[in-house]
């Protein structure tokens, strides 16, 4: 048997706290990749996952970071231990990173060309005119339309999956034998995630590459891994074959994660409830281009409309730049538009100042990034209690009650509102900000993509959260999202966006069991299970009340039907595909 490409043998991490204190983030870690091999890591933030990934490379800081125990052999030579000369052969080279942010990774004041160029130069030793061929091969070959266009763009230039085209691109010039994949597929929406997913597969196979493929997401560990490993606090707490993991997880964490997918359906609505929003003819629209004497504007929502009721949630959903978030801006009256915006009867659309303040407390908002939406500079008292400054004029005796009953009530401990926003984990962030909303005891909250940067299992936590604070308070959400099973289990109503427009909208049920528009099938083909009707038997697996019930009595048939079952799922992908062909 040949040995492995890669092998992490009792690898253990730890960062220098003090001339004598050690805090050890990986803790005796081991796995193996072996050629044209792909082996997930999978766990939450904070498990050890990039910190693995980047001492593959020894991307961490030399004056930060010790390796008490253990090796990395790559074709059998060590890494750890190899001097920098010997590294720098490596780096690039053989072996190839792609970052979780492309936007953070691409140098901002450098065009396409001249990073990739960079790469080509230093690795390959290329000349300038030689080098323009290859690079337009390259991005053509990565999906990028009319690359030539794209060589004089800047990174803010492009869109989400451009940039991680970029970065793929960037990765695969030197022709690597391992790609090193970290969350690379993270911000995207689901309809560009399963292209960069397909992508990564082709060119595996193309470059006869092996791949680490760090994740959060095992839907898209589902399609792309051969073997997983699970860590949890630094430890790999399973290691196996997907198959094995994902059919018959071991480990109690495991069976966590599997079970953090999002299930169940949306509050039930009140008996009664009124029409809370009313948007009708709603266009907004922006200077596209600007000369001396004349300008020319653009549509970027195009003349839609909707109801709102009390109690009800509406999900919107659409591609990056089909006008989901401008739409909630225009509600929020944070941009301006045109038509008509009616709030309990009362038509916002043309007050300022004074007179749409009562509004803004009535409407609040939670937005995709917590960490920035909530201010560096402010504890955690200050932030959640600015809107009563501003809106109930509380004493401060009161306004620190009310603090202390919105953190409770959103899952907080109060001993903690002293602290800042870098100090909290991204979960815990979220929270902060659903209760700065909530603390003005707003009637409808929007919420733009709340979950999409948090892990499974703590976004499971946050929409069982909003699911409660909704039946508590009898709120109204409209809920932004590019992921469907989210909006499936949240949503009684759906919008499809498209370009500015609305393509299609209707009950949830009829959205994903009975989508009319051809673009919406195409976004529920990109689901890794389709939405089923609630059944009884589906109810007691949601909830997990009880085990099934078999006809049956023999165990060990019992078991061969449940794996059968979860076999169908775990390769419910490929039959889509076989189904498209």
């Amino acid at each position: 048997m040949s040995s492995p490409l890669l092998s992490v043998q009792d690898l253990s991490v730890a960062f220098k706290r003090s001339t004598h204190l050690l805090s050890q983030v990986v803790s005796n870690i081991s796995f193996d990749i072996n050629e044209q091999e792909t082996l997930a890591l999978v766990g939450e933030s904070g498990s050890g996952k990039s910190i693995t990934a980047l001492s593959i490379l020894r991307l961490l800081r030399k004056e930060q970071v010790v390796y008490p125990t253990g090796d990395i052999l790559f074709e059998g030579k060590s890494l750890l231990h190899a001097p920098d000369k010997e590294l720098r052969k490596v780096r690039g080279n053989e072996i190839s990173m792609i970052f979780q942010e492309p936007m953070v990774s691409l140098n901002p004041l450098h065009t396409v060309e001249k990073q990739l160029y960079e790469v080509l130069a230093l690795h390959r030793g290329m000349k300038r005119n030689q080098a323009r061929g290859e690079i337009l091969q390259y991005l053509d070959r990565v999906g990028i339309k009319e690359p030539k266009s794209k060589l004089s763009a800047y990174p803010h230039q492009l869109s989400g999956g451009e940039r991680q085209r970029v970065m793929i691109a960037m990765a695969i010039l030197t022709h690597p034998k391992l790609l090193i994949a970290d969350e690379p597929t993270t911000a995207l929406d689901v309809s560009v995630q399963a292209q960069i997913i397909q992508l990564l597969k082709e060119l595996k196979k193309e470059l006869n590459m092996s791949m680490l493929f760090i994740s959060h997401n095992l839907g898209i560990v589902k399609k792309l891994a051969d073997k997983v490993a699970v860590m949890q606090q630094g430890q790999i707490v399973e290691y196996n074959s997907k198959q094995r993991i994902f059919l018959r997880p071991e480990s109690e964490y495991t069976q966590t994660l599997l079970n953090s997918e999002p299930s169940g359906d949306p509050v039930p609505l009140p008996d009664t409830s009124g029409i809370l929003l009313n948007v009708n003819y709603l266009s907004v629209k922006v200077i596209a281009r600007k000369r001396l004497f004349s300008s020319a504007k653009k549509k970027i929502i195009n003349n839609i409309g909707f109801t709102l009721h009390q109690g009800e949630t509406v999900g919107i959903v659409g591609e990056s730049g089909s006008g989901k978030t401008t739409t909630a801006l225009a509600i929020l009256r944070l941009i301006k538009s045109q038509g008509d915006i009616v709030f309990d009867s009362h038509l916002i659309q043309k007050l300022t100042g004074k007179k749409l303040l009562p509004f803004r407390s009535r409407i609040q908002v939670v937005f995709q990034d917590s960490f920035s939406s909530l201010n560096p500079r402010l504890n955690v008292e200050q932030i959640i209690s600015e809107g009563l400054m501003t809106h109930k004029k509380f004493g401060k005796a009161r306004r620190d009650q009310e603090v202390t009953n919105i953190m409770l009530e959103v899952g907080l401990d109060p001993s903690m509102r002293y602290r800042y926003p870098n100090e909290f984990s991204g979960g815990q962030r979220q929270r902060i900000a659903i209760a700065r909303a909530l603390i003005l005891q707003p009637e409808l909250l929007i919420l733009d993509e709340p979950t999409s940067s948090l892990d499974h299992t703590i976004q499971k936590q946050i929409i069982n959260l909003l699911k409660s604070l909704q039946e508590k308070h009898q709120l109204s959400y409209l809920f932004i999202s590019h992921d469907l099973s989210l909006v499936y289990t949240m949503c009684h109503q759906v919008i499809v966006m498209q370009d500015g427009n609305i393509i299609e909208q209707g009950s949830r049920e009829k959205i994903f069991h009975s989508p009319e528009h051809e673009y919406t099938k195409t976004l529920l083909s990109f689901l890794d299970k389709p939405p089923r009707k609630m059944s009884r038997t589906m109810i007691h697996i949601d909830k997990m009340e009880k085990p099934e019930k078999f006809t049956h009595k023999d165990e060990s048939q019992q078991e061969l039907r449940r794996d059968k079952k979860k076999e169908r799922e775990v390769n419910w992908e490929d039959a889509l595909l076989m189904r498209k062909k």
